[in-house]
């Protein structure tokens, strides 16, 4: 079995968002990847994320019916998080000297066993608590374009 992918809540909604070009792309034909190796986790944080930015937050929101299916879609998927994720995420937030949201993440993500996480907000390439940061959309075609960065 291959090793678990923790999935950051900016890939679910770039999945979601049409209007993200080449990440929408990138970012559906990771999932679908997940999907057929059963390997994709994300946590409630994620979840919760995922269905206010898709609502409220995009340039062309989608409703909350179809919000609340993806959300259903996505919760077998989902690990716990406790009390004892919040200790670890404050501890990871003071090592890995990053932002307390971004530390539970990583405390679910070490939490299901994931030895990467598909994030494009961290830091791609770092480790933290063993686990690796991937941004998906580090190698999209055309990204630099839609960045307005040079070749």
């Amino acid at each position: 079995m291959s090793a678990r992918t923790f999935v950051d809540t900016n890939v679910l909604i770039y999945a979601h968002d049409v209007d993200a070009k080449a990440k929408h792309e990138a970012a559906k034909r990771v999932l679908r990847e997940l999907w057929s190796e059963r390997t994709g986790v994300l946590s409630l944080q994620v979840l919760q994320e995922f269905y206010v930015n898709v609502t409220r937050k995009i340039a062309h929101p989608i409703s909350k019916e179809s919000a609340r299916l993806v959300v259903s879609s996505y919760a077998i998927w989902c690990i716990d998080t406790t009390p004892a994720e919040i200790s670890t995420a404050f501890r990871i937030e003071d090592e890995a000297q990053i932002g307390f949201w971004d530390a539970l993440i990583v405390a679910a993500a070490y939490k299901s066993g994931a030895d990467r996480i598909l994030s494009e907000d961290l830091n791609a390439g770092q480790m933290i608590a063993g686990i690796r940061i991937e941004n998906p959309f580090a190698d999209t075609p055309d990204l630099r374009l839609e960045t307005g960065s040079r070749p």
